[in-house]
């Protein structure tokens, strides 16, 4: 395996924006041990309760955490995409606490437990990065919460597209108003505590509210302005590298970006 092994630039480069990097530690990051495995669509990466031996990172396609309650219901609190450390926790609580699922193809690197300890311990450039990190994770985690416990089935629905559109602009895998969703009705349900009645109504809602349009799992913002109004939407709790415009330079942007 060659020193830089371009695999794992996307990590490298993530970690990057919540912490500065000297070249040394970016090289460290990159020569990291690591294997590559594919899951198709609803294959469990990590089962809850599992002692991973390795940390996720994801290199393609879009993988989701959830919890499942006594009576089987579902709960999805998490959407992941190419470029995130998607079990980061694990590395040092040792027992996963809940199941990470690929949503679709997805392809991911294992990287040791250990190697994750020690290069975040010995390098405190790194460690201060992939602390950010998992603090993000928890603020993302607190919106979500509130999302499902506090707004309603058009507000949820709204936040949940805008998230994903930002989320996607700024790991460059997608265009703020015009992107693939990986997710189907009954999976979006479990994301925001409805049905898939409900979901499909509420979506149909803002399609004919002239907020987006979709097209099987295409989904195209129309107003983002509109829309992240109708979402209740603030990007603050994404905590976007300063590049990344959000907030109200996000909805100005949205609302002068050209419709294609």
């Amino acid at each position: 395996m060659a020193l830089e092994d371009p695999i794992l630039a996307p990590m490298a480069a993530k970690l990057a924006n919540w912490q500065p990097l000297p070249a040394e530690d970016r090289e460290a990051l990159l020569a990291l041990p690591f294997r590559t495995i594919s899951f198709r669509p609803q294959e469990y990466i990590v089962r809850e309760g599992d002692r991973p031996q390795h940390s996720c990172l994801i290199l393609s396609g879009f993988a989701f955490r959830h919890k499942t309650a006594g009576n089987g219901g579902r709960q999805i609190f998490s959407i992941h995409m190419a470029g995130d450390l998607a079990d980061l926790h694990n590395s040092l609580l040792g027992e996963a606490d809940h199941s990470l699922q690929a949503l679709n193809h997805v392809q991911v690197a294992f990287i040791p437990v250990e190697a994750i300890q020690h290069i975040a311990f010995s390098r405190p450039a790194v460690g201060k990065a992939m602390w950010r990190e998992t603090l993000v994770d928890a603020s993302i985690f607190r919106e979500w919460t509130l999302n499902v416990g506090r707004r309603n089935a058009r507000t949820r629905a709204a936040h949940l597209l805008c998230e994903f559109a930002l989320r996607l602009e700024t790991a460059g895998l997608g265009e703020r108003t015009h992107y693939q969703l990986p997710m189907t009705q009954e999976q979006l349900a479990d994301a925001l505590g409805l049905t898939s009645v409900h979901i499909n109504r509420t979506l149909m809602g803002l399609a004919g509210d002239g907020l987006i349009s979709r097209a099987h799992r295409s989904v195209r913002i129309e107003d983002w302005a509109g829309l992240a109004e109708a979402g209740d939407f603030d990007s603050a709790y994404l905590h976007l590298p300063a590049k990344v415009p959000h907030g109200a330079e996000a909805a100005k942007a949205g609302r002068s970006s050209p419709r294609q």
